[in-house]
């Protein structure tokens, strides 16, 4: 692992994630009255952990369906922002930050594509992408899991933290 890549793991405090091509593989489920996703049970349960061992989590997502929400929700996560555009991305970032008194260096933004580039690309976080991510966001990425989006790229990034930072698996 590089010396720049263990020093940002160092400093993780929050977890920022994406939804849709992280938490899912992108794949929607079109129903008569809402679009479905399948989400990772394995995801779920990093998230837990992380949680449980006193980090921040936090999604900002364009999904508008009240499924998502109870998904993460059900998870504890509780800053969820949805249907939040791409114009928008950025400010709600930023927004969450200074609400919660944090700087880009202690935050892994996970995200997959153009909307999450923004952030990745001009501030100062710890990008990380899934496997099948965009080129675009790839080239502006710290971390590239091997993972592939919605098939457990969370749990991949909260364990890497958490096992470099001596927290993974002391919580159950």
């Amino acid at each position: 692992m590089e010396i720049k890549l263990k020093a940002s793991l160092e400093k993780i405090t929050t977890f920022i994630f994406d939804v849709d091509g992280v938490f899912t593989d992108a794949t929607l489920l079109v129903g008569a009255d809402d679009v479905q996703r399948v989400f990772n049970v394995r995801d779920g349960y990093a998230v837990q952990m992380a949680i449980k061992s006193g980090y921040r989590i936090a999604v900002i997502s364009g999904g508008k369906q009240k499924s998502i929400a109870t998904r993460l929700n059900g998870l504890g996560i509780s800053d969820v922002f949805l249907n939040v555009g791409t114009d928008q991305k950025l400010g709600v970032f930023d927004d969450y930050l200074l609400k919660n008194e944090l700087s880009a260096e202690e935050i892994l933004f996970l995200g997959d594509d153009i909307p999450d580039y923004l952030i990745m690309s001009q501030r100062r976080v710890l990008a990380a992408c899934p496997k099948d991510a965009v080129q675009e966001v790839h080239e502006v990425c710290q971390y590239r899991s091997e993972v592939m989006g919605g098939k457990g790229v969370v749990r991949d990034v909260i364990e890497l933290v958490m096992k470099y930072q001596h927290k993974w698996m002391k919580v159950f």
